[in-house]
């Protein structure tokens, strides 16, 4: 009798935690960390075909892991945003260059001015397929950099994703005022327009 061929580490983590799409063919889900997650949930609200959005801690070691834990850089987590589409109206292409004009590709020690390496920016692929085009598409964002590369975002297997509290998801809805004046006071925006040449709608 034959033996299954082993399951790759991408393939794995599509059965375990979801792969690019549901059991049921009519979504799928991206994730990905760009720093303070707060920043991250409105670009990705915005885009038509995006169902959903979540934030939360991802790639690191601690189970369900706190707000502080993951802040103090000892879990191995990042600030994340799980992204729910629809595959019909929007591509995880689309959705790649979402991503790309909201990071700082070419920062290894965190994004703007959050430090650590909980806010590294990284894909996270469910399957062989997220890993290709996104690899495809570090390749274009390399080309389209307005500043000294490399890059230096992290492309690797999706791993558990915990969803962070309450106050955190929409946060900038919640407290507008208070979001506009951390994005504007982190220089988010001015460092996108220096690192792409224009600064991203949010």
């Amino acid at each position: 009798m034959r033996r299954a061929a082993p399951l790759s580490l991408l393939a794995l983590a599509a059965v375990l935690f979801g792969g690019a799409a549901s059991a049921r063919g009519e979504e799928a889900t991206a994730t990905f960390a760009g720093g303070c997650f707060w920043c991250m949930q409105p670009a990705f609200d915005n885009v038509a075909g995006v169902s959903s959005t979540t934030v939360g801690y991802t790639g690191g070691h601690t189970k369900d892991p706190s707000y502080d834990e993951v802040g103090s850089g000892t879990t191995g987590h990042a600030e994340s945003i799980e992204v729910v589409y629809d595959p019909k109206k929007v591509s995880y292409s689309d959705l790649l260059k979402v991503f790309w004009r909201n990071v700082d590709a070419t920062d290894a020690g965190g994004q703007f001015c959050d430090r650590g390496d909980q806010y590294r920016s990284a894909i996270f692929c469910h399957d062989e397929e997220q890993k290709r085009l996104a690899e495809e598409s570090k390749r274009d964002a390399a080309k389209a950099l307005r500043v000294p590369g490399p890059i230096v975002t992290q492309i690797v297997p999706a791993t558990q994703f915990y969803r962070a509290e309450d106050y955190h998801q929409g946060y900038y809805r919640k407290n507008p005022i208070r979001y506009r004046f951390y994005r504007r006071g982190c220089g988010r925006d001015q460092r996108l327009e220096e690192v792409w040449g224009e600064a991203p709608a949010h």
